[in-house]
């Protein structure tokens, strides 16, 4: 036990270490995103007007713009940029099992995840919106400072001797957006139930599912021990090619399952691999995000 939670306060550790520099490639990644995304006007960034939009039941009566309003039979509200600002939760797999990876060369898939949780938060908070990261404490704010808030909050995560698979509860904004990066190895019935529950409270998100190279291919060979990393146990296989086409199906068959939960809750899906460049993964969410903010009804939170 006391080795066990020696070797888990050094893996927190290494993590911890690596968040500054992590966020300094996040800071380049971001300004290459953005020079690759076709620019708009976005809400969020400022005081000065922006829009007229019908008035909603739960709006703060102190917006409505009575001399648009008397041009017909509707309420309208003058959104402000600041106004029309959202609120994005991002949260980040810091199991066990995201601390896998096949080779060196390559990075583990707790860190590749932490790049797009950093990453993520710079783009949002370029564009006006309000971030935290989800840990049942961390409320979004926007503007200076808030990039360095969200690492040091995920520092902070990443030193809890608990971390689970799913999010911890919390009571989200309306309309708030979540971005989850894991690996999303669990329970399909967990991840639709989990999904279900925030779309009953409107709210929307993204997931990015990321996996080594060799959990996409087995391509082991001959007598191999496999290791559980979350207290599975082991399992040791004397041809392990001869259950390769087995875990390829189960593979493709929890994926297609995972694409069902978000295509029927109205969410988005990206795939990332370890192995690949972070920018495509990273343009995905970002349209998948963009898409959903502007369609999404604006609202002033507070």
């Amino acid at each position: 036990m006391a080795e066990a939670l020696a070797k888990t306060g050094l893996e927190a550790a290494h993590y911890a270490a690596l968040l500054p520099p992590l966020l300094l490639q996040a800071a380049n990644i971001a300004n290459t995103i953005e020079q690759g995304v076709h620019g708009r006007r976005r809400t969020g960034m400022g005081d000065s007007f922006w829009q007229f939009r019908p008035y909603h039941w739960g709006d703060d009566l102190r917006y409505i713009d009575w001399r648009q309003s008397a041009k017909s039979d509707r309420l309208f509200l003058r959104q402000t940029e600041w106004d029309a600002a959202q609120s994005a939760f991002l949260w980040c797999d810091m199991s066990p099992s995201m601390h896998y990876t096949s080779q060196k060369k390559w990075p583990e898939k707790l860190e590749r995840a932490l790049l797009l949780n950093l990453s993520l938060c710079h783009l949002l908070v370029r564009a006006g919106e309000r971030v935290a990261y989800w840990d049942g404490a961390m409320r979004p704010i926007s503007g200076k400072g808030a990039v360095e808030r969200f690492m040091n909050q995920v520092s902070v995560n990443i030193r809890s001797a608990t971390q689970k698979t799913l999010p911890p509860p919390a009571i989200l904004s309306a309309h708030a957006q979540v971005i989850l990066v894991s690996d999303f190895f669990l329970p399909l019935e967990d991840i639709a139930f989990f999904i279900h529950h925030l779309t009953e409270a409107d709210i929307h998100g993204h997931l990015i599912q990321v996996t080594d190279p060799a959990e996409e291919t087995m391509p082991f060979q001959g007598r191999i021990r496999f290791q559980g990393l979350e207290e599975e146990g082991n399992i040791l296989f004397s041809r392990t090619e001869n259950i390769r086409n087995a875990y390829l199906d189960k593979l493709n068959n929890h994926r297609e399952g995972l694409r069902a939960i978000t295509h029927n809750a109205g969410w988005t899906l990206s795939h990332h691999r370890t192995d690949q460049p972070i920018t495509a993964t990273l343009l995905h969410a970002h349209r998948a995000l963009s898409v959903t903010l502007d369609n999404h009804p604006a609202r002033r939170f507070t």
